[in-house]
């Protein structure tokens, strides 16, 4: 299985990184797993809803050149559906009986995702119907892969 979270953003503190590196060594016996950081776009102090879209729109793009026709894509929206830890687990072991093994999660800028990257999903995933930053968004993420192995595994970490 081949894992790849694509996001607008770059890590800015150790402790995120750190965190991030430690889940990614975590995985690394279950899945390939790369993080795709893409450019972060520059809005204005008081933006438009143009300028915004605008910025959606350029993120979106540069998000859509990293996946693949055959990538079965996962983007993090705050409308998406919400599901339990077991049920990430059961997903992905059905995504991989469907014949993928490529998974794109996605998780967009400080102003969401573009119409476009949310109409290439194949699922909507919410974490919650709160905001979060992105930063600690990918650590979540992380985790919530990694606890899915463990589960789909039959370990204790879950419990």
């Amino acid at each position: 299985m081949n894992i790849r979270i694509i996001c607008i953003g770059k890590l800015k503190e150790k402790y995120w990184q750190d965190a991030s590196n430690e889940y990614i060594k975590r995985l690394k016996p279950f899945c390939n797993i790369e993080i795709v950081e893409l450019k972060e776009y520059k809005i204005t102090k008081n933006p438009s809803p143009k300028d915004e879209e605008i910025v959606k729109i350029k993120e979106g793009e540069a998000i859509l050149s990293k996946i693949k026709d055959g990538d079965y894509v996962i983007s993090l929206e705050i409308l998406g559906k919400q599901i339990s830890s077991e049920m990430m687990a059961e997903k992905l072991i059905g995504i991989t009986n469907q014949g993928y093994s490529d998974f794109d999660f996605v998780i967009g800028g400080n102003l969401g995702l573009s119409d476009e990257v949310s109409k290439r999903a194949n699922f909507k995933l919410s974490f919650s119907l709160m905001t979060f930053p992105h930063q600690m968004m990918r650590i979540i993420l992380l985790e919530q892969i990694y606890r899915s192995f463990m589960i789909n595994k039959g370990t204790s970490y879950h419990k």
